[in-house]
């Protein structure tokens, strides 16, 4: 395997306005690039986005990054106007690999400002995979966990809070990955069917995966710090 077509990306995610853990993330140095899972902030808009965002990029890395439930609209056309934009994309990470992401929630008991329907992700899914699916390997970064597994399981009341389109998508389309957020507890790798589903739990408590590419190979490392 030609060196070249080996890459390294961190993903992180439900940043809730403070990135500053990213900066001891020890393979930060080597990796190609950083993509933001979502919920870059705490309920804000374009304003708390842009501190956030701004101290990402100034790490000099390619960034991609989506809405969470937590991130205003308004946040989507932005980060698109950066050209950072992954909610409802495809971007290439190389020639064999793409990740597509699918940012907000669904509907949740909170009134979150970026919640949408399952009949929304449906789509949202099926028009992204009709391009990602060209490529060797596809990665889908949903801030929404699928349902009923792992990634989505919030202990105490045990419940399932995921959405079944997505896990409806995963189980159809079987993309290599699928790297999630949304619910801080629930840190946890599974697979449905061919499919990795990884949840790194928020930034702030030190979750992270490292996103390792190789040719038309892709693995995801759970990964936590001290």
């Amino acid at each position: 395997m030609n060196e070249n077509s080996k890459s390294l990306w961190v993903v992180v995610g439900d940043i809730h306005d403070d990135c500053r853990r990213l900066a001891e993330i020890p393979e930060l140095e080597e990796a190609a690039g950083i993509i933001v899972s979502g919920d870059i902030t705490f309920d804000g808009g374009v304003e708390a986005a842009d501190r956030v965002m701004g101290q990402i990029a100034a790490l000099g890395k390619t960034v991609y990054a989506q809405i969470g439930n937590m991130d205003k609209p308004e946040v989507t056309p932005w980060l698109a106007e950066k050209g950072w934009n992954l909610h409802t994309e495809v971007r290439w990470l190389s020639p064999s690999v793409t990740v597509f992401g699918i940012g907000g929630s669904t509907v949740t008991p909170f009134n979150t400002p970026s919640e949408f329907t399952e009949e929304e992700y449906g789509a949202w899914l099926s028009d992204a995979w009709a391009k990602a699916e060209q490529s060797e390997a596809a990665v889908l970064i949903s801030h929404n966990p699928p349902r009923d597994t792992a990634c989505d399981f919030i202990p105490g009341p045990n419940i399932h809070v995921g959405s079944q389109a997505v896990r409806d998508f995963i189980e159809f389309a079987q993309p290599a990955l699928c790297i999630c957020g949304h619910i801080h507890e629930a840190k946890a790798q599974e697979k449905l069917g061919a499919t990795t589903v990884v949840n790194p739990g928020t930034l702030a408590d030190g979750g992270y995966v490292l996103l390792h590419l190789n040719g038309g190979d892709v693995r995801a490392e759970l990964k936590q710090l001290p």
